[in-house]
């Protein structure tokens, strides 16, 4: 499938009439949560003795769970227990913080209001607990039926596993839903639960997303709603 933006693409246009649900990422994706981030992990690399990394760097590690964030920032020389202890301090803060510099990206309010009445719910790697919070925080909580975390099942994304549970929540076949992504996780997550992908131009992870192309690409979460055929809240 021909991925797509909002950009203007040759050929006629491509409406997902059939998608009756969506399921979003978190970060990168509804929430710019990148300088928070980056600002807990260099917290935990001072207080583990270790210099500081790039923020940029730190964005190319988001995306997988906390617990592989701080992996890749102590750097394969790190012990289990170096990483254990990390994670740990890297929750704590994290929790803390969490919510200092994080936002919205623009055109996700637009977006959300104008969708509201079709299902919606938020998969994402972070821990649940967090996850809940910023929906909450942000004032987003009256969008989304379900929030599903990275420890909500016994696999993170991009096994199936949550958006099959998000299927069977919503009641609804594969191509029915749509998964809304930043990174090649997400991509590679919709594959692998048969569902339709759409990917984001203004996250953490375009760069892979060139090597797998969502079935529609979006420069804001405002163009959405002309792709389903409308407003949500008309279905």
């Amino acid at each position: 499938m021909t991925a797509q933006n909002s950009r203007g693409v040759s050929g006629p246009q491509k409406r997902f009439d059939g998608v009756r649900a969506l399921v979003f990422d978190l970060d990168g994706t509804l929430v710019d949560s990148g300088l928070d981030l980056a600002l807990s992990v260099n917290a935990t690399l001072e207080h583990m003795g270790r210099a500081p990394l790039p923020h940029e760097r730190i964005y190319g590690y988001v995306g997988k769970g906390a617990s592989r964030l701080i992996e890749q920032a102590l750097g394969p020389g790190a012990t289990a227990t170096e990483c254990e202890e990390g994670l740990a301090h890297f929750l704590a803060y994290y929790r803390a913080h969490m919510l200092d510099n994080t936002v919205t990206y623009p055109g996700v309010r637009a977006g959300l209001a104008a969708l509201e009445g079709l299902p919606m719910a938020v998969l994402t790697n972070k821990p649940v607990r967090f996850s809940e919070e910023i929906v909450k925080g942000l004032g987003l909580g009256k969008y989304f039926r379900f929030v599903y975390g990275g420890n909500s099942f016994q696999t993170k994304k991009p096994d199936p596993a949550g958006m099959d549970r998000l299927l069977h929540d919503f009641g609804i076949a594969p191509r029915e839903a749509m998964l809304v992504g930043d990174s090649e996780v997400d991509v590679q997550t919709a594959r692998n639960a048969g569902t339709w992908a759409c990917g984001v131009t203004y996250g953490l992870g375009l760069e892979k997303l060139a090597q797998y192309p969502p079935d529609l690409l979006l420069d804001s979460l405002a163009d959405l709603p002309e792709h389903l055929n409308g407003h949500g809240s008309r279905r």
